[in-house]
């Protein structure tokens, strides 16, 4: 019997919401196999622990976490606590401190999911963004001069290092050469002169290694052209944290909303746990009234499943996702539907026990 240990980081807003439903998800996944258990344990950390302790977590809240095999976050934010405070003081630290390098964000539009793209087939949306998760524009480095006077300076610096920059471009070629796709660099080269330029030298010598793997490489302006006007040439595209951040944004606008947005923080040697979440926001407009869709949570559970070497799970686990969008029987109402959050999450367990 295969173990799996779980630590839980609801969070904010609709975070609990639709975690609660991941959770049954696997769990119904771990009754149907029969060979593997899953266990969790929950943390009330996030904004509400903030604004009773001061912290986000627990300052050894990392060697708490330390032991597990995965981590699954709901969502980060609340009112009241600034969007600095909330994401560097959980999500970033546990990214940074457990060395998850590697964040996965499937864009890939399901059978039955809504498009706003007009002539544009379900095929043609179906790629995987590897996207740089632990240094690039997010490494908080920086300073403010000056502060409260006319002369006030803010300096914000990207942090590029060899090895943060060729760990994710090397991982996104083995990706594009096993799956055989295309990789596609994203970048800015002709405006940030020392570390997009730096990227592109790195991709271009990685690139040597892998002659069997068509490459092309874009600025990201006319990536995000593309991403709306010809999506269906993108396969695997790699890219640095925050252009992976906004362009998986726009990724998910194509390919059905933020209610279908997954995304895995990956430690790929496994020496630390890694995260899986949604990538949606905590949405406190709507916590607590039934309205949240859970199936991006759900849709990283699939993520996990695959990461711990479940892939056939993992795999139906998206096709009960896809059967659920293509019936159209219990959608919440961002996807045209009036079910409740507890509804989808039932309804999808029942198509996973048919499959």
């Amino acid at each position: 019997m295969r173990n799996y240990h779980v630590a839980v980081l609801a969070g904010d807003g609709i975070g609990p919401e639709v975690l609660a439903e991941g959770k049954k998800v696997l769990e119904a996944v771990s009754r149907l196999d029969g060979c593997f258990q899953v266990a969790f344990t929950d943390f009330p950390w996030g904004c509400e622990y903030y604004l009773k302790t001061g912290e986000m977590m627990p300052e050894d809240g990392l060697d708490v976490l330390r032991d597990f095999d995965a981590v699954y976050l709901g969502a980060v934010g609340y009112p009241g606590v600034p969007d600095h405070i909330s994401l560097g003081g959980l999500l970033l630290q546990i990214r940074r401190g457990f060395d998850e390098y590697i964040n996965l964000r499937p864009v890939k539009l399901l059978r039955g999911a809504p498009c706003p793209l007009q002539g544009v087939n379900r095929e043609d949306i179906d790629m995987i963004v590897v996207r740089e998760n632990s240094e690039g524009e997010y490494a908080n480095v920086g300073a403010r001069l000056y502060p409260g006077t006319p002369q006030e300076i803010a300096l914000q610096t990207g942090v590029f290092s060899r090895k943060g920059t060729e760990r994710v471009i090397r991982y996104a070629y083995e990706l594009a050469k096993k799956e055989g796709k295309t990789l596609t660099s994203i970048s800015k080269g002709n405006a940030l002169g020392y570390s997009m330029v730096f990227w592109d030298e790195i991709f271009a010598e990685v690139g040597r290694e892998y002659p069997e793997v068509e490459t092309h490489s874009l600025l990201v302006d006319a990536a995000s052209m593309f991403f709306v006007k010809d999506p269906k040439r993108f396969q695997v595209v790699v890219t640095s944290n925050l252009f992976g951040d906004i362009l998986t944004d726009l990724g998910a606008a194509i390919a059905g909303g933020m209610g279908l947005a997954a995304g895995a923080n990956l430690n790929p040697e496994k020496k630390f746990p890694s995260m899986f979440e949604p990538i949606h926001g905590s949405a406190p407009d709507i916590a607590g009234k039934g309205l949240a869709n859970p199936l991006a949570a759900i849709w990283s559970v699939s993520q996990m499943l695959d990461f711990w070497g479940e892939e056939a799970w993992g795999r139906k686990v998206l096709q009960a996702i896809e059967a659920l969008l293509a019936k159209k029987s219990a959608l919440t109402p961002d996807l045209g539907g009036s079910a409740k959050t507890h509804e989808v999450g039932a309804a999808l367990i029942r198509e996973l026990e048919a499959l």
